[in-house]
């Protein structure tokens, strides 16, 4: 079977808004300001959006903080088509342990991230419905190491969930990434190096050491 092309499904989708004259919203669930900076980009085109942070898998909390206010200020920056809203969900860690409980020892892109993005887009797609969004998506497709087939699996499992449409992506297509990094430049936007939680932290942490004890 070959792989879904979730960036024709996107480039449909658009095509057709752009034929009925419609610009509906969106709620963009967004990871961190610099995977925010290409979608915005390029989607702010089509839609009026409201960027959701919602990252309770976030360790320490001044991490999470930093992140927040970078967001916050990007949205608030960036020149945009049509304005952007920027909308901060509940830092609720505890949720994140309770989902990924018994998974603390998976390597990074396994079995626990897949529970972690069914909290965060699940998480996405209910705010989305309750807010009457036309749509809701999320900006982790644009990351090099995310699986766009697996994020968008879920997307549509939780929009079923909840009743609200998933936008289908995979904003890595078309240089996405590499502009997501230019743009990071000129706005000098706080880019991390490891994805978030704890767990990441500790795998990044533990990648460095053995690197310096290499190039003693």
């Amino acid at each position: 079977m070959n792989p879904v092309d979730y960036q024709r499904k996107l480039d449909g989708i658009l095509r057709d808004l752009e034929k009925r004259g419609e610009v509906p919203s969106l709620l963009l669930h967004c990871c961190c300001a610099p995977c925010s900076t290409y979608v915005l980009e390029y989607l702010s085109n089509y839609f009026r959006i409201t960027t959701f942070y919602y990252n309770p898998n976030i360790f320490p909390e001044e991490e999470y903080q930093h992140r927040v206010a970078e967001l916050k200020r990007f949205s608030a920056e960036f020149p945009t088509k049509y304005p952007v809203q920027f909308l901060e969900g509940n830092y609720e860690p505890a949720k994140y342990y309770a989902a990924v409980k018994g998974l603390e020892h998976d390597p990074e892109g396994g079995a626990r991230c897949l529970k972690c993005f069914e909290l965060r887009l699940g998480e996405s797609a209910k705010v989305a419905k309750e807010l009457g969004m036309d749509y809701f998506t999320t900006t982790l497709t644009i990351s090099p190491m995310k699986d766009a087939a697996v994020l968008n699996e879920i997307g549509e499992k939780m929009a079923e969930k909840f009743g609200v449409r998933h936008l289908p992506s995979n904003f890595k297509k078309r240089n996405g990434f590499l502009r997501s990094t230019e743009i990071c430049k000129i706005y000098g936007l706080y880019r991390q190096d490891f994805c978030g939680c704890v767990y990441s932290k500790m795998e990044r942490e533990r990648a460095q050491k053995a690197a310096e004890t290499q190039n003693v």
